[in-house]
């Protein structure tokens, strides 16, 4: 029988619990096994995890008591909630109760919850630089985790709150990387205007949360705020030209025009890269590259990320 400590993940199939799932299993001296919980045990993600060596077990976030059963046994959990599959806070805001309330029943020794700041903690509702989003929030996605911290907090669940950052794969992801214009020259657009945008490869988010399973209970209770790099539009471009051998603009715009965009969700990330912007000091100081790398020591720069991304410069060239 297994004397390894069980971890179990959540969004297991997904980016951020993927990564640690693979941290774990690809770590031949770990002392740690996987639980990897997903809705669906018979996707291609969740068999190519078994493959692996991981535990599957199948769980619904809006089922306490399949998450109760999920955590059961396991000395920690990795948390991570689903925003951007039904874009409601108040979908998410269920989610993470039912979270909470499952590894507390479960008596779970250490979770690991992937959170953000509420940013009503920095600006009021009433504050004219933003809209105000469904008559509560300002940034939905950032509130509404930043508000369930209390939740882990009040019912005395031991807690670390991992503060992420903005991935790198959204430039592939989400079409957010350079793209030739009218002129065929490569802009790269965001609207951070001169300020630093924290980022990291989404892989180093389950390392980096790995490393703290690995410390034991250093780092419960505590904030924990991680990040690949802090760079400006100008040094992405940087980069990202550096990259693909050919000079790329940085052209940033507006908070309103991107809010004006009108995609799923795009007031919501308008609205968080304003934040990022306004509260750029507060925000870059909650992620230390130096913690990050202490935790996770193949933690990657920007360049070494870029390197690797072939559809990157695929879509460009």
């Amino acid at each position: 029988m297994s004397t390894k400590r069980v971890i179990a993940v959540l969004g297991a199939t997904g980016a951020q619990g993927g990564g640690l799932v693979r941290a774990i299993l690809n770590d031949p001296n770990s002392k740690f096994s996987v639980r990897a919980i997903t809705r669906n045990p018979e996707s291609d993600k969740a068999k190519e995890l078994a493959q692996l060596g991981a535990e599957i077990v199948a769980a619904d976030v809006y089922n306490v008591e399949s998450l109760i059963n999920a955590f059961s046994g396991a000395y920690g959990a990795f948390l991570v909630s689903f925003h951007w599959e039904h874009f409601s806070a108040e979908r998410e805001w269920q989610e993470l109760k039912n979270m909470a309330s499952a590894a507390k029943q479960a008596n779970v020794q250490h979770v690991v919850f992937s959170t953000l700041e509420d940013t009503r903690e920095f600006m009021e509702l009433d504050d004219p630089r933003m809209p105000t989003l469904g008559g509560k929030y300002k940034v939905p996605h950032f509130d509404i985790k930043g508000q369930a911290n209390k939740l882990f907090v009040d019912m005395k669940i031991p807690t670390t709150f991992l503060l992420t950052s903005f991935y790198w794969e959204n430039f592939i992801t989400h079409g957010l990387g350079p793209q030739r214009d009218a002129s065929g020259r490569l802009v790269f657009t965001l609207p951070m205007a001169d300020k630093k945008l924290p980022s990291i490869a989404v892989e180093d988010i389950g390392k980096c949360a790995y490393g703290i399973f690995k410390a034991g209970e250093e780092y419960i209770g505590e904030k924990v705020g991680i990040v690949g790099e802090h760079l400006t539009g100008e040094q992405l471009a940087e980069a990202f030209s550096a990259s693909f051998n050919e000079h790329v603009t940085y052209a940033p715009f507006s908070h309103e025009a991107f809010r004006a965009l009108g995609f799923p969700g795009a007031a919501d990330i308008g609205n968080m890269l304003q934040f990022k912007c306004e509260f750029n000091q507060e925000y870059v100081g909650a992620r230390s590259v130096a913690l990050s790398r202490r935790l996770n020591p193949e933690l990657q720069t920007f360049t070494e990320w870029l390197s690797v991304q072939k559809k990157v410069t695929a879509d460009v060239a």
